[in-house]
């Protein structure tokens, strides 16, 4: 497993390990192996939840900084910046939206997700608010958010810089780092990390098989657990 130097400058794993980590590992057990190496707060909390349950988020984040607003300026496009972030993504990358210290800020919705989806984009992640909830769900898109609502961001909120660290509801986030997301919620791996840290995870999900398999069979949880160390 090799972490490569994307075009962009930033630290990002490879196509094929990502497909191998989306359809073989979950959130938590990525979150153990950061637990492993003493990073012990890269899960976001419990707000921040999948839009389909089902859906699964792997990708390297490219970040957006909102900022609370209450007006636009005459000739100003409010959306100038998200738009040129949402052109500039690159296949399996997950578009990672801040909105820090708002309850009101809803980044997210239909038209942006057909333009993720004509990049080939994994995804976005954000702790603001969705909106168009239903075609969003329809389209197959992984989105987690905080909330949904009706209103648009513009006059409430507009993206202030890109590619610059943000944190997602307190968890801190650059572009680069790689985002998984599942029904348990999304874990955030540092870009420098993300070798090892896969690594672990394959490891114990070898070692899990091996405890359910001898659970299921009856073997006591106090013998099993003695055996692999795995609860």
């Amino acid at each position: 497993m090799a972490i490569e130097t994307g075009a962009n400058g930033a630290n990002a794993a490879g196509s094929d390990l990502l497909e191998r980590v989306r359809s073989e590992l979950s959130a938590a057990l990525v979150s153990d192996a950061l637990d492993s190496l003493g990073h012990r707060w890269q899960a976001l909390p419990p707000s921040i939840r999948p839009l389909d349950r089902a859906s699964v988020l792997v990708g390297r984040a490219r970040t957006g900084l909102y900022q609370h607003v209450f007006h636009i300026e005459p000739g100003e496009n409010p959306y100038e910046l998200e738009i040129a972030l949402v052109d500039d993504l690159a296949p399996g990358e997950v578009c990672v939206l801040s909105c820090p210290g708002t309850a009101n800020i809803v980044p997210w919705g239909e038209l942006l997700t057909n333009a993720c989806i004509g990049r080939g984009a994994a995804g976005c992640l954000t702790d603001g608010l969705v909106r168009d909830s239903r075609a969003v769900e329809a389209l197959g898109f992984p989105v987690f958010h905080a909330g949904l609502s009706p209103l648009d961001a513009k006059g409430r909120g507009k993206i202030v810089a890109i590619d610059v660290p943000v944190e997602i509801a307190g968890v801190a986030v650059s572009s680069g780092d790689v985002v998984f997301g599942d029904a348990d919620g999304v874990v955030i791996i540092p870009a420098a990390l993300a070798d090892e840290v896969f690594a672990i995870a394959f490891e114990k999900r070898s070692g899990e098989t091996d405890t359910r398999d001898e659970l299921r069979a009856g073997v006591p949880l106090r013998d099993v657990f003695a055996r692999h160390g795995i609860l």
